[in-house]
């Protein structure tokens, strides 16, 4: 049945690249990262139909824990991490050549830590890696036939929060600020947001005038989201459930503007966050809650970037991971880590509310990125 299954994705690939070249019709292609200790082999890649119907999952490339992945500017490249499962143990950054049905393997490198859990690549193709167990952010390049470079630098974390999941540093994310050379690394483990300038002619990380931005004790920072406007920059904290507004000051100081909850007043139940994006046009934000198993919705104030709660929508599965927008804006995919699913649901441009549409099986997915 798998390879019936896989002999029909293809087909239906190879009749859509014929016949649409890029056409309105055409469907997204989107790759899933995944973690491999089930049923998961690695990397897989599946069709989002331009009505919000997903065709069968196939198996692109076998990875360990594949669980974040990023895409060159010139979309030829698929970059993955591959998690380790001993502490003691550096991860890996991993590079592939997107082919039209497959994906190529080039080079493979060290993350520069322990248990990386998130990937960012920017327009000269320089890698960021988050090591989370490390507590430490790792820097790579990637030349233009896809092959990763020796590790370039390495930036170590300090500090700890008040939690128990916080008794070191816990790099989760490393993000490159658009079109500057800019990077703003989260740590959940010492509730800062680290930031550094790339400088491209030692290829090292430099760290800024201001080193750090703390969040509130115990908030446990994740991801951030960075406003179409270049305004604001919103930060998603895992431990405390709450999104957190920051904007540069005018001295060129970072600092927060408000929080808001991720959760409906009265719900008391465990919960973590996990990611957060922001629509197109910047109007809608969305937030992932693993226990409540919702995405948080809000409307964005486009005077002064606040944030309002407009709703709270179910899934359709359990422990919603990673989610994301599809290119046009139209539609918005979960990947729902305990229910082995990713769900399609259709987004209203106007209210920013979301409509179930379809779902598909999939083994532990962690991430989603859509190629086109």
């Amino acid at each position: 049945m798998k390879l019936l299954a896989a002999f029909i994705f293809l087909s239906i690939l190879t009749a859509c690249q014929m016949s649409c070249s890029k056409g309105n019709d055409c469907p997204y292609t989107f790759y899933i990262g995944t973690y491999t200790g089930g049923d998961s082999k690695g990397i897989y890649q599946c069709m989002l139909k331009r009505d919000g119907v997903l065709q069968d999952i196939v198996l692109a490339s076998e990875l360990d824990n594949p669980s974040f992945l990023a895409l060159s500017k010139d979309r030829n490249y698929l970059l993955a991490i591959s998690e380790v499962s001993s502490e003691d143990n550096e991860g890996s950054i991993v590079s592939y050549a997107v082919r039209k049905d497959t994906l190529e393997f080039v080079s493979r490198t060290t993350s520069g830590g322990a248990h990386p859990c998130f990937i960012a690549v920017n327009d000269d193709g320089y890698v960021l890696a988050a090591n989370y167990t490390g507590g430490n952010i790792g820097l790579v390049r990637m030349n233009e036939n896809g092959r990763l470079s020796d590790l370039l630098d390495l930036k170590q974390h300090t500090g700890q929060g008040p939690t128990d999941r916080q008794k070191g540093p816990h790099a989760h994310s490393a993000w490159f600020l658009p079109g500057e050379q800019e990077v703003i690394a989260v740590d959940l483990g010492t509730d800062e947001l680290w930031f550094y300038h790339l400088d491209t002619m030692s290829q090292i990380l430099i760290p800024e005038e201001q080193e750090k931005l703390g969040m509130a004790p115990g908030a446990g920072p994740r991801h951030v989201a960075f406003h179409p406007d270049g305004k604001w920059i919103y930060v998603i904290n895992e431990l405390s459930c709450t999104v957190t507004q920051v904007l540069k000051g005018n001295k060129g100081k970072y600092e927060i503007r408000s929080s808001i909850s991720t959760l409906p007043d009265g719900y008391k139940e465990p919960n973590t966050c996990a990611d957060i994006h922001l629509s197109p046009d910047g109007k809608f934000l969305y937030a992932s809650n693993r226990g409540h198993n919702s995405l948080a919705i809000y409307s964005v104030n486009k005077h002064d970037g606040t944030l309002t709660a407009v709703g709270y929508q179910p899934v359709h599965g359990s422990w919603p991971r990673n989610f994301a927008l599809s290119p046009d804006g139209k539609y918005l995919l979960v990947a729902n880590q305990r229910s082995d699913n990713i769900v399609s649901f259709r987004r209203d441009e106007q209210t920013g509310m979301l409509e179930y549409l379809d779902e598909t099986e999939t083994p532990s997915p962690v991430c989603i990125v859509f190629h086109n």
